[in-house]
């Protein structure tokens, strides 16, 4: 199994004055599937508390896939991305080029998401839009290559592929 967290960036839910609609969706989106969710935290647009949480997840949790939903926005609090690519060592900007062409496909306001994928040891960090429709759509567009990169990023992901050429 896939050991995932999910991680809402939001000052409205770490105040409890909003439901956290999408971190529940895209939970019941990942337990259908080969994936545990294991952790499920909320912390407020503050870049700090996003990194350091970022940092516990993958460096003594040990998670294979963080999803974040929230603050990839252009709105002054939305500093997600900031935080995630602060923290990573590599990034994997393919899985957000996807997730934003999907969500062209809905909407053109899907072109301002500044979501980004990334990589910090061997936990693979990905943002996702705060909306519940956003987050399902975009998860929905990278879900099956997710145990795939799982895969690559435990040395084992190409061995099927090697005399290819």
């Amino acid at each position: 199994m896939i050991k995932t967290a999910i991680l809402t960036v939001s000052d409205s839910c770490s105040a409890q004055k909003r439901d956290d609609v999408s971190g529940r969706t895209i939970s019941s989106l990942l337990r259908g599937n080969e994936f545990g969710v294991c952790e499920y935290k909320i912390v407020a647009d503050e870049q700090e508390d996003i990194r350091n949480e970022l940092v516990h997840l993958a460096d003594e949790l040990k998670v294979d896939i963080v999803f974040t939903t929230g603050g990839t926005g252009l709105g002054p609090r939305d500093v997600t991305p900031e935080a995630t690519a602060a923290v990573c060592d590599r990034m994997v900007p393919g899985l957000a080029e996807t997730m934003r062409l999907e969500g062209l496909k809905n909407t053109p306001n899907a072109m301002l998401s500044r979501a980004v994928a990334g990589i910090r040891g061997s936990t693979l960090i990905i943002n996702l839009p705060g909306s519940p429709r956003g987050a399902r759509e975009s998860l929905e567009a990278i879900l099956d290559v997710l145990p795939h990169a799982h895969d690559m990023l435990l040395g084992r992901g190409h061995n099927e592929h090697k005399h290819d050429h």
